[in-house]
């Protein structure tokens, strides 16, 4: 039995101690936007936040979570209101396909968390997710472009 916060809510979930957080999250709590991409935390479609920080879920025991630990997916990102990254991904069409970058806008959202003043070279350090489209250009346009909005929101 395992017990996790997803998105604010405590949940008690039956499955085994080494089922990985990404099945869990889509097939246990029903919340699909978490995208299964390599199974080895290498390309980054399962990117939720684990306390803030950017974590690839899909090689991420469940046994390895407490209950005190938040776990937030892209449904709870913009659940009262789009999240800037969000927001800027819708206008500057940033999505090519789209299977990766429900990770993208996560990974973007917990980098912009911790700092708004990013550089390109931040940027391209902390957001390695892998887009088979290659939207990389878009992707640092609409991280930079969400970084100045949430800047500026802040005063």
């Amino acid at each position: 039995m395992a017990k996790l916060n997803v998105n604010g809510n405590l949940l008690e979930i039956d499955v085994e101690d080494d089922t990985p957080l990404l099945w869990v999250i889509r097939e246990h709590v029903g919340l699909t936007g978490t995208k299964y991409g390599c199974g080895v935390a290498q390309c980054g479609a399962c990117t939720v936040h684990l306390d803030g920080v950017a974590t690839r879920s899909c090689a991420l025991p469940v046994s390895a979570i407490t209950p005190e630990q938040k776990i937030l997916t892209i449904e709870g990102l913009g659940a009262q209101t789009p999240h800037p990254v969000q927001q800027v991904w819708a206008e500057l069409d940033v999505a090519q396909c789209g299977y990766c970058q429900v990770g993208m806008i996560m990974a973007a959202a917990s980098l912009l968390a911790q700092n708004t003043h990013t550089s390109d070279a931040d940027i391209r350090s902390e957001i390695t997710n892998i887009c088979r489209c290659g939207t990389y250009t878009r992707v640092l346009a609409g991280v930079k472009l969400a970084a100045e909005r949430m800047a500026a929101n802040r005063g």
